[in-house]
Parts: structure tokens; C-alpha cells; sequence
């Protein structure tokens, strides 16, 4: 499968249909794998992380979320088919696991969060089967008691798509650690997609996510939360892409000489 380097970071070069096709063709197959979304916010922090970076290298999908990486796999000369966002992938396999029968477990979100979500997904989806979901306490993810608790939980719900909305990189380290134990065929780490089906948290309108400033909305939304992420951590992005493009202009002309 073809792939896409930004900021070091491979992202698979697939359309969104081609995603939902390979993540059912992986639960055919039931050997646990996971996928990851990478958007700005996780090339930023997979510079200096080096577990974060490790886990991404193991996924089964690493499938670009943010319009942004659009744009810079346009400015870098190599560009991806599209964008697959994890709230939209999130809602299709939903959709799909309603009419082929596959089980889902929600773990994850802000109290209350999940619960909504999967009222929200069964008056969408009839016959969708969600055999479990759980909001667990901050810092469970060093509570052994906790960890096995959730693993147990899921076990016995024998899901087939285990939806992990905890943020990055907490999601992605929680699922790489545990997704073989929990004996789920696919993993997928969501963020924030519990709050935006369960109307705990607005998503931007539509042309708004398809200009990119989705963030922006977001901003707006919770400042208090997301000001440092979007306005400072995440400029770095930028003189990534800009380095990139820097670094293979000049080791193509000192390969022409």
C-alpha cells in the first residue's frame, strides 16, 4: 500500500472507501490490528515522542484526518487521494456494522458521552450492535485494577471494532498496549468523536471542514482547553512542511549534478 511522508510521519495513501474496505477485510481476518488518524496535532507530537512514533510504524492504517495534511502533501509534491476524518470513518462503520452485523464497544469520552452516542447511532442505524460502553476515570490508564476491569469488559462483549475515543496520544498508547488482549480485530482511536454524536460538543458546519478550519470552530468552542494546542504547539507543522519541502528541493539538485 502506497504511503505519503510528512513531518517523517507515513501516512497511507487510500481513498475513504478504500479504508472501510480494508478495515472489514481486517476484521475477516480476526488478528488484532489497529488504526491511526494522524492530523496536525499528532505529527507535532510525534516528533518528540518517540513511543507515540513506534506505535504509529506497527499500525495496520495510518489514515490522514485534517485537511491541513492535505494541503502539505500538495506543497510537497505528493499528494493524498483524500481525507478519511475519524468522526465520518467513526459513523460509516457504524452504518455498515448495522447492516453486516458486526459489534462495536465504545470506550472512552467524557461521562455520559458514549451512553449518548450509542442512542444517538441506534435511532440512525436500526439493528447496529453496540455490545458495550464505558467512560472510565481520569489516570485509569496506570490503574491495574481498572485496566483489567475494561479488558474484561470487553472480552465478554466480543466486539468487533473497538472505538477508543481518549485523545492522542493516550488513545493510541492504550490501544497498543492492550488491543492483542482484548482480542478485538480492529482498534481505531477516535478523539473527540463521542462528544460530536452525542451533541455534548458541536461539530463545524460542513464548509468549514472542508476549508480546513475546523479547528477554528473548535477554538471558539473550548478556548480555555485547546488555545495552546492550536495557536502555539501546532504552528510547528508548518516549519515542518516548509523544511521538507527545503530539504528534498536540495538533495534533488545535488542528484543532478
Amino acid at each position: 500500500m502506497r504511503s505519503v511522508s510528512i513531518g517523517g510521519i507515513d501516512i497511507n495513501n487510500i481513498s475513504f472507501d478504500q479504508c472501510i474496505d480494508a478495515i472489514e477485510a481486517a476484521i475477516g481476518r480476526r488478528q488484532p490490528v489497529y488504526v491511526v488518524t494522524p492530523n496536525v496535532d499528532h505529527i507535532v507530537k510525534l516528533q518528540k515522542d518517540r513511543e507515540f512514533q513506534a506505535i504509529y510504524r506497527k499500525a495496520f492504517l495510518s489514515v490522514p484526518d485534517g485537511v491541513p495534511l492535505l494541503w502539505a502533501s500538495r506543497f510537497l509534491g505528493t499528494p493524498l487521494k483524500e481525507r478519511v476524518n475519524g468522526t465520518d470513518l467513526m459513523t460509516s462503520l457504524c452504518a455498515r456494522s448495522a447492516i453486516n452485523g458486526h459489534r462495536l464497544f465504545f470506550l472512552g469520552g467524557r461521562p455520559g458521552a458514549t451512553e449518548k452516542a450509542k442512542k444517538k447511532l441506534e435511532s440512525l442505524y436500526p439493528g447496529i450492535a453496540i455490545s458495550g460502553c464505558y467512560a472510565p476515570s481520569l489516570g485509569f490508564e496506570t490503574n491495574a485494577i481498572e485496566n483489567a476491569k475494561i479488558l474484561s469488559m470487553i472480552q465478554k462483549a466480543k466486539p468487533d471494532i473497538l472505538f477508543v475515543g481518549l485523545g492522542a496520544p493516550k488513545q493510541e498508547k492504550w490501544i497498543f498496549r492492550w488491543h492483542h488482549r482484548t482480542g478485538v480485530p480492529v482498534c481505531i482511536g477516535v478523539g473527540a468523536s463521542f462528544e460530536f454524536l452525542s451533541g455534548l460538543l458541536t461539530r463545524a458546519p460542513v464548509w468549514m471542514q472542508n476549508h480546513g478550519l475546523e479547528w477554528l470552530w473548535r477554538l471558539f468552542s473550548e478556548p480555555g482547553r485547546l488555545w495552546k494546542r492550536y495557536l502555539i504547539d501546532d504552528l510547528q507543522f508548518f516549519l515542518l512542511v516548509v523544511r521538507q519541502k527545503m530539504t528534498r528541493n536540495r538533495d534533488s539538485v545535488l542528484s543532478e549534478k
